[in-house]
Parts: structure tokens; sequence; C-alpha cells
């Protein structure tokens, strides 16, 4: 297992449009390993693999609390089948680092993926797992938090952004 080093915005790769997995292998298996301990490392609760800067359409999350036993939760090739209901959430992102912002996101969520062995799943979820499932699924289309902000929101939120890199 590795750390792999987190892109941090303004990065171009962040926006790329991660692509189908096609092969489950143990180089596969190994990506996820590295992901999932680059993101307990962060400390994060999710990681997209365009956030390390491999172009495909795999995510991991974990929501267990600190005095929590771990669930980590591997999601490849996902489809978001349905969203319902709103919620803001406090997020913070990985890629950037020190800064949260109130965003707005769908309240529940039904998802379709496959495991890090390519069997199909189907998982619905609300609350904290929604909104990781949703904000992971965005980096997958290239689509950051910062996107989800007003006009207003953003530019505060940039200035947070570079007084935490300050």
């Amino acid at each position: 297992m590795a750390i792999r080093e987190i892109l941090e915005f303004p990065d171009p790769r962040l926006r790329e449009v991660g692509e189908p997995v096609t092969v489950f292998d143990d180089s596969l298996r190994q990506l996820v390993e590295d992901m999932a301990e680059t993101m307990y490392d962060a400390p994060g609760v999710g990681l997209a693999a365009p956030q390390i800067g491999v172009s495909k359409r795999i995510f991991v999350i974990d929501i267990a609390g600190e005095d929590e036993p771990s669930d980590l939760m591997v999601f490849i090739n996902p489809e978001i089948l349905s969203l319902d209901g709103t919620q803001q959430w406090e997020e913070g992102c990985l890629s950037f680092p020190g800064a949260t912002e109130t965003v707005k996101r769908a309240e529940h969520v039904r998802v379709r993926a496959q495991d890090a062995h390519g069997k199909a799943f189907e998982l619905e979820a609300d609350g904290l797992l929604a909104v990781a499932i949703q904000h992971e699924n965005d980096h997958l289309n290239g689509v950051l938090m910062i996107d989800k902000l007003n006009p207003i929101k953003k530019r505060l939120f940039s200035r947070k952004v570079n007084q935490a890199r300050a």
C-alpha cells in the first residue's frame, strides 16, 4: 500500500471526467487500497481517483466516527439512480484543504456501482453518506464543490482556501 499525493485546486486534472473501469484485477485492488490509505492518512471521509491523478470512475468512502470500526465502501463505475429531497451540509474536500462551505445536496440517494471484484450492488443512503456519495461522484465528472456555490460564496470560499494555504 502507498499514500498517494492528493491534487489540490486549481489543478486541471481535477476537471477531467473519469474513464469507466473495465478490468478488475490485482492492480485495481491495489489502487483501491492506496486510495483508502491516502484517505485515512489525510484524514477524510471520501476520496475519488481523479483526486490522486487517476482518471478512473472509482471512489472510496468511510463515514465511521473516530470511536467506531472502519466501514470502507468502494464504488466503481457508480451511477446515481435517484436523488430525492434537499439537505444542506457543511462540506470539506481534500482538494481544498482547510476550507469548508455549506453545500445543498439531495437528502436521499440511490446508487448502483461495482466493488473491487466487479460485483454489482445497489445502495440507498441519506445523511452524511448521501452527501459523500454525491460529492465523490461529482469528482468523477470533473465537478468540484466550489461549482455548487453562488458567485459570492465562491469568492469567499476561494479566500478561505488561500488563507488555509498561507
